[in-house]
């Protein structure tokens, strides 16, 4: 079985020729490519690696949108099976790598594809070799055995260490040219990824040291990557978002990422971004962490600890310090922090409140949640 060390990994300007290696080292002759329509080209990805595919049988598919949903994935699925390639190679964002996961692994499975994601039935075979480059800075993909999957606007994941990639090529050439939108939304995921890594009720030290040098690289660099491009910065940005895709696969997320997907589902915004909203206020929310809702198994002076080293990370005095200062940066890289400007009205919110429990992330978290806190938190952000 595979596990969080069985990984290969290349990260640095020029990562990329290692494929075409590591391609012949496996003697593949069939490749089925997962790319999104436009920004494989955009990247610079398509025509760098148009000589290395003129080597093998390449299947690209394209048909998947930005939050891949059940019907995408069997869409896939049929060509994937009619094909039967010998390895699959990601090249994206998160939602190219997610889709080749899941139709790589789900492939490999005797049931239909909803039986996996909606758990009436467990991932028992390993799918084909899978080689994921991000083109984007921020989601980890390359880096976790989760998948995540839209039935209507329902959020699922999958999660084995089947679904690892074998193989992950991190080139931050192909950020370089990346919209600044979508680099913000991106590092904004990564670093929701860190803070909640950090202080969720399934992180080790090892977790946690990923995720420490992945917010000492967001802090860093993250407004020189979006606003300037800068090629140091943007490489910083991309192992930030390894690490933090590392610290996840170990730690899980917490509740930021549970508020934040009906806010992608229902109103559209940007994941990352609507991930981030809360990172400042669930922060001291959980600081508050008391004897009635402690949900650490570590016990409060552990979790207080946590929170405090956070503080240090942020080089500030307290914690409503460290939430101005993510507010501050999200604001820099053109991030909105309120829900109004998003277009979320009071009514809205009940909606978020309703479509925002999920209880595999709640639970992660280091203080219990109540729907009255939830709701605190939002009108926090109007």
């Amino acid at each position: 079985m595979k596990d969080k060390t069985s990984q290969k990994n290349y990260i640095g300007l020029g990562a990329i020729k290692n494929l075409d290696k590591y391609l012949g080292h496996n003697k593949v002759k069939k490749i089925f490519l997962v790319s999104g329509k436009m920004a494989y080209k955009l990247c610079g990805a398509e025509k760098l690696l148009r000589p290395v595919f003129e080597k093998y049988s390449v299947f690209n598919f394209t048909g998947f949108s930005s939050n891949p949903n059940l019907v995408d994935i069997k869409r896939g699925l049929k060509l994937f099976k009619k094909y039967n390639p010998d390895l699959v190679i990601a090249i994206g964002g998160g939602s190219a790598i997610d889709v080749a996961k899941t139709i790589n692994i789900l492939a490999a499975q005797g049931a239909s594809p909803k039986d996996y994601i909606l758990k009436k039935k467990k991932i028992k075979e390993p799918g084909k070799k899978l080689v994921a480059i991000p083109t984007t800075a921020g989601t980890g993909s390359e880096a976790t055995q989760f998948s995540v999957i839209y039935i209507g606007k329902h959020k699922y994941s999958l999660k084995h260490p089947y679904i690892l990639p074998d193989c992950a090529i991190i080139d931050p050439q192909f950020t370089l040219s990346l919209d600044k939108k979508i680099a913000a939304a991106t590092g904004a995921d990564a670093l929701s990824q860190a803070l909640e890594s950090y202080w969720s009720v399934k992180s080790t030290p090892e977790s946690k040291k990923y995720a420490a040098q992945a917010i000492k690289l967001i802090l860093k660099n993250f407004q020189k990557a979006v606003k300037h491009s800068n090629r140091s910065a943007k490489l910083a940005m991309s192992r930030a978002a390894n690490l933090s895709g590392r610290a996840i696969n170990i730690s899980e997320t917490t509740a930021c990422h549970a508020i934040s997907y009906p806010i992608t589902s229902y109103f559209g915004v940007p994941h990352g971004q609507a991930v981030a909203l809360t990172l400042g206020s669930m922060l001291v929310y959980n600081s508050q962490v008391g004897t009635e809702d402690i949900m650490d198994k570590r016990g409060i002076e552990y979790v207080k600890r946590t929170i405090r080293d956070l503080i240090g990370l942020f080089g500030v005095s307290d914690v409503h310090g460290a939430k101005n200062k993510i507010h501050r940066l999200l604001k820099n890289v053109g991030l909105e922090t309120k829900l109004s400007a998003l277009g979320i009205s009071n009514k809205d919110i009940r909606v978020i409140i309703k479509n925002g429990f999920n209880h595999d992330r709640m639970k992660n978290n280091p203080r219990r949640l109540t729907k009255e806190n939830f709701l605190n938190i939002l009108n926090d952000l109007r």
